[in-house]
């Protein structure tokens, strides 16, 4: 019989953990149950469930197991409920079927779901994500073990790009139920196992979609319901246009050939990825009465080329079925691309060309416009475009009144301040947004159904957690920081607010009287004076979306992929505004043109970066900071006006300013009535604003080398502390900078 053991639940999840069926367990737990990291685990807590062990982090309590709230929801109990913990036979699951919220069955393939699948432990009434099991879970052995199944990583990165595509961010929030597994409890999803959905379709082998399972007819199958134009705010200009093409085409050919004329009904829908496109098609299409013949063109283009083709001439044939049609093809840009397009892009083109003539309607989405092959462009293609706008506040917060219009809100709910702080969030991410905030409604009167309301409280949660498709790659945490927060420097702050706040915040003021806000700003200073710190406060302070890259994180030895990487850079700049782009070391990525012994790797990134700041396409709603402690290297032309046309010294502190810092970083250490921190600060030559911070923590850590549980930092801890921290400031380039800034001033 195997080893059982009794643990405490702890709600302390890694943050790569969340909602993928893993817990964590003390090495020396795993080695008494016999478990080695990725092995299956039985867990029983009100309710029988069942997991992946991974091996804890250091610190770790061996009479813990640590999970999220997906796993504890799933055994029925809270954080600090009793689980019994033991080893699990790994059995690898013949089918599963699951059930899932309908906007998430219409879009998500059963071969996308089984992907998503792969790798978990799964038990009947279990609650799953789609986020794929592909977080590392420790040291694996050699022997095979759950977390070494094998799957062709490219196609799940393809997956993974498809469904932020096509629902946004929601895929990354959606609750799934285990309705059937085979066997039951505890199995293991392979690329064998059978994936379906409850009254759907579902898997078989690799690459292969059956039909509807008989043990439910497809006649009974609920579906989706289709959108209407009502519930898609912001787009009814668009969906007029789109109206007025098909109805034309449709139903009205008489008057185009009483004139002689023809139309072509196709068309290219481009906007930012979970913005409503596919949405918009199937709601007009319903109000002309044309049925929707869908094709998702990742999954077309990982088949073969035959089925590929005959996946295509299946479709084809589907459209010429009598009665109106619209094939609509979704990320048309993974079937025919700008880079390198193959032979199924010219069959693809083909197809499109004689459903056309045809006069049937295709409609193609994209969100990467830029990488459409440019011959889908032609008057016979796909001749008419239709742009969908990233929303403004005011339209956020009508989609949020949509998206809310079935769910009990409480009094307390302000939707124009979820609005105001959901910057760069498309329809897809609203929704997901307030299906994480009723998530965590759910859990908090799990057993309470009556009454439950969806509280402010609940919003706030959700936003910690979910961030816009725009802005899933961003490299900056940002911390809860504002300008408030930052001590003195009076005079940047409010220079920073001039230029970075206002063109964010009031946009409709340069407009009203005729100016173009600016563009960007160069903080310069010595190293630790709080330049980085000073955009985590602007991004805190302005509610923006903030893009953050190291100068030399951009640069790449082949040839146009760093130029690639600039303009993918303000391309999601340009999706997600209003946007801070906060460029570091920026010496590093635009030094002086001619003088680099890099084959002109940085010459060619500095004339991309020019492009982008005073270019053609409009940067609109998005600011620049760049940040480096040598202004000299950076190339004169990023400095003129138009571009990074603000530059803004930080100087070091004086005693003043270290005062201010020394108060600012010890707002929340306990300091004895023996500390004067006025005085401290006028000791502190050549103290940076981070060696000031450095200080305030070293001299709590000496109160707790002193005691572990002292309750005050005093005058003794601090001159301990000051032993310990030495400055950083040099006075050579403290007085370079601050000549360099007395020349700017100047001109």
């Amino acid at each position: 019989m195997s080893a059982t053991l009794t643990l405490t639940a702890s709600l302390r999840p890694a943050a790569l953990d969340a909602r993928r069926g893993v817990v964590r367990l003390h090495p020396e737990v795993l080695t008494a149950l016999g478990l080695r990291p990725g092995d299956p685990i039985s867990l029983t807590g009100r309710r029988a469930s069942a997991g992946i062990v991974a091996v804890a982090g250091a610190g770790a309590s061996r009479a813990l197991v640590y999970a999220d709230d997906l796993v504890l929801g799933n055994l029925g109990i809270r954080d600090g409920g009793q689980v019994t913990v033991a080893a699990a036979p790994l059995r690898a699951a013949q089918s599963v079927t699951l059930a899932g919220p309908p906007e998430i069955v219409a879009v998500v393939s059963p071969e996308m779901l089984r992907l998503a699948l792969l790798g978990k432990v799964v038990t009947v009434g279990d609650n799953v994500s789609l986020l794929p099991q592909d977080v590392s879970l420790g040291t694996l052995p050699t022997a095979p073990t759950a977390a070494t199944v094998m799957v062709d990583k490219g196609l799940v990165e393809a997956a993974r790009k498809s469904l932020s595509n096509t629902v946004g961010y929601a895929w990354t929030s959606a609750l799934l139920t285990v309705v059937t597994a085979d066997p039951d409890p505890g199995a293991l999803v392979t690329m064998d196992t059978t994936v379906g959905w409850q009254h759907g379709q579902a898997t078989h082998a690799p690459g292969t979609v059956l039909a509807p399972a008989t043990t439910a007819p497809a006649s009974t199958a609920p579906a989706a319901p289709a959108p209407t134009l009502d519930d898609l705010p912001g787009l009814r200009a668009q969906a007029e246009q789109l109206i007025e093409l098909l109805d034309l085409g449709f139903h009205h050919g008489e008057v185009l050939s009483k004139l002689g004329t023809t139309m072509s009904l196709g068309v290219l829908i481009t906007g930012p990825a979970g913005s409503g496109k596919s949405a918009l098609v199937h709601a007009v299409a319903g109000s002309v009465e044309a049925q929707v013949v869908p094709l998702w063109a990742p999954e077309i283009a990982a088949l073969t080329n035959n089925d590929a083709a005959a996946r295509l001439r299946k479709a084809a044939d589907e459209m010429r079925a009598p009665g109106p049609a619209v094939l609509l093809v979704s990320d048309v840009d993974a079937l025919a691309p700008r880079d390198q397009p193959g032979p199924l892009s010219t069959v693809f083109r083909q197809l499109l060309g004689e459903l056309i003539r045809e006069g049937e309607a295709v409609v193609c989405t994209t969100s990467r416009p830029e990488s459409v092959d440019p011959a889908l462009h032609s008057p016979d293609l796909l001749a008419h475009e239709i742009a969908l706008p990233l929303p403004d506040a005011a339209l956020r917060r009508e989609q949020l009144g949509v998206l809310t219009r079935g769910v009990p809100l409480d009094d307390d709910v302000r939707l124009d301040d979820v609005a105001a702080r959901t910057p760069g969030f498309v329809a897809a991410d609203l929704a997901a947004l307030v299906r994480e905030a009723g998530v965590r409604a759910a859990l908090r009167h799990r057993r309470e159904a009556e009454g439950a309301r969806v509280v402010m409280a609940d919003f706030d949660a959700a936003l910690e957690v979910v961030r816009p498709t725009s802005m899933a790659e961003s490299s900056l945490e940002l911390a809860k920081v504002t300008l408030d927060d930052v001590g003195d420097m009076v005079e940047v702050k409010q220079t920073l607010t001039e230029s970075v706040l206002w063109p964010l915040s009031y946009p409709d003021a340069f407009s009203r009287l005729g100016v173009e806000p600016p563009r960007g700003v160069l903080l310069y200073g010595p190293p630790g004076c709080g330049k980085t710190f000073l955009v985590k406060a602007i991004a805190g302070t302005g509610k923006a979306n903030v893009l953050s890259v190291k100068g030399a994180e951009l640069l790449s030895k082949w040839v146009g992929e760093s130029e690639r990487a600039v303009r993918e850079l303000f391309r999601r700049a340009r999706e997600a505004a209003p946007t801070l782009v906060f460029l570091d070391e920026v010496d590093a990525l635009a030094p002086t043109r001619g003088q680099a012994t890099d084959g002109g790797t940085t010459d060619r990134v500095v004339a991309a970066l020019l492009t982008e700041l005073d270019g053609v396409e409009a940067l609109r709603n998005v600011v620049v900071i760049g940040a480096t402690n040598r202004p000299d290297l950076v190339d004169p032309a990023l400095l003129r006006p138009g571009r990074l046309e603000r530059l803004v010294f930080v100087p070091p502190p004086d005693a003043d300013a270290r005062a201010e810092i020394l108060r600012a970083a010890a707002k929340s250490v306990p300091l004895a009535a023996d500390v004067d921190l006025p005085a401290l600060a006028g000791s502190l030559d050549r103290f940076s604003a981070a060696d000031c911070a450095a200080l305030v923590r070293e001299s709590a850590l000496a109160a707790m080398r002193e005691s572990l549980d002292a309750t005050e930092v005093t005058a003794a801890h601090v001159a301990l502390a000051r032993e310990r921290v030495r400055p950083s400031l040099d006075p050579t380039q403290v007085a370079w900078l601050a000549s360099y800034a007395e020349q700017q001033r100047a001109r």
